[in-house]
């Protein structure tokens, strides 16, 4: 077995490990055979693309190759619509409660398969296979699952936990660099909330993380589930602590909407919705001008920024119906320091909306192509 980096979660309603490492796909089949009955049948959700570049070390771990499932890729198809089609395979191969699903692929899949597993037969078990940045920092911890609706982001998903997490380093060397800086706006957004050492690591060591350099991603990514995991059991449910990890959301769920998905990746318009609430905490003295230019920085020297195309009044029309909001009332998390933050209730839209157009994201896009 490789070495790797274990984090334990441990929440009233389950406990798993998150292991981190190299080389850890071909041994997955012997870390599942503990889980698995006589007659247990073993499905991968995945996507072409994941399989073609990834596929055979996964399955060639397997006694018994698993059955596998395609799903295109993208946020498009994360609708009921695929759910509906995945359910339908899973009972025509049989598929019963003894049953695991291994989602294998980025934070879209890993979401999908795990509701999936969630409503099939009204639970069954499933493994996280993060193969993206995103999705081995943050969204495949934690058991958030879900689809998209037209009128928002996960507006419908449930809480269902995985057996393990396998996050082998060796995927992202296949990843475009823009999904690694992407997905690595989201180890800032740990560092900025609760963990001031990540932060300080990431503003030190960028062009070694940038790099890909295995023993300084397995730091940050290693980093980065403590921290969620730790939140996590504080608070399953959402109703806390837990809030403090949608730093940059808000606005970057709204942006994701306003552009229709194509324009950016989901890192991107969270490290845009991260510049703007980090605006807002400076103009309330809750960071000083020099916290804000340290997490302005690390955030763009983690990009470049992508631009993109959206009116500012949209954006902020749209921020009031994210899902956190509670009873009308739009819920914000902002930075205070460097490793705090805390969620507020009374942001405007007057603050908002100066804190958006703030961003020249427009500006932006007008140099990117004179």
């Amino acid at each position: 077995m490789p070495t790797t980096h274990t984090i334990e979660v441990r929440i009233p309603s389950a406990s798993y490990n998150v292991e981190i490492g190299t080389d850890l796909l071909a041994t997955v089949g012997e870390r599942l055979t503990p889980h698995l009955k006589a007659k247990t049948k073993v499905f991968v959700v995945s996507s072409p693309q994941i399989l073609r570049l990834q596929g055979a070390k996964l399955l060639s771990g397997f006694a018994t190759p698993p059955a596998v499932l395609e799903v295109l890729a993208g946020e498009q198809h994360k609708r009921l619509s695929t759910l509906e089609r995945l359910c339908e395979e899973l009972a025509q191969q049989g598929a019963d409660r003894d049953s695991i699903l291994i989602a294998f692929g980025g934070g879209v899949l890993g979401d999908m398969t795990g509701f999936l597993a969630a409503i099939y037969m009204r639970g069954v078990r499933y493994i996280q296979i993060p193969t993206t940045a995103l999705a081995q920092i943050d969204s495949s911890v934690g058991g958030k699952t879900g689809a998209n609706l037209a009128a928002g982001k996960n507006l419908v998903g449930a809480f269902h936990h995985p057996l393990a997490v396998f996050a082998d380093v060796d995927t992202l060397a296949t990843l475009p660099p823009a999904e690694l800086r992407a997905g690595l706006m989201e180890s800032i957004k740990a560092g900025v909330i609760r963990d001031r050492e990540l932060f300080d690591y990431l503003e030190r060591y960028a062009a070694e993380v940038l790099r890909g350099e295995p023993e300084a991603l397995m730091h940050v990514i290693a980093a980065s589930v403590q921290m969620k995991a730790t939140v996590v059991a504080n608070d399953e449910r959402e109703t806390g602590e837990r809030m403090l990890l949608n730093l940059g959301h808000t606005l970057g769920h709204a942006i994701e909407a306003a552009t229709e998905y194509k324009q950016l990746l989901h890192g991107e318009a969270i490290a845009w919705g991260m510049l703007a609430a980090t605006h807002i905490a400076q103009n309330r003295s809750m960071v000083t001008s020099a916290q804000a230019e340290r997490i302005a920085n690390v955030i763009r020297t983690y990009g470049p920024l992508k631009p993109f195309t959206a009116d500012a009044e949209e954006l902020v029309a749209l921020t009031a119906k994210d899902k956190k909001n509670r009873s009308g009332t739009r819920s914000f998390v902002l930075p205070v320091g460097i490793g705090d933050a805390t969620v507020v209730r009374d942001v405007t839209e007057a603050e908002l909306l100066e804190a958006t157009r703030a961003l020249k994201y427009s500006d932006d896009l007008a140099e990117a192509n004179a």
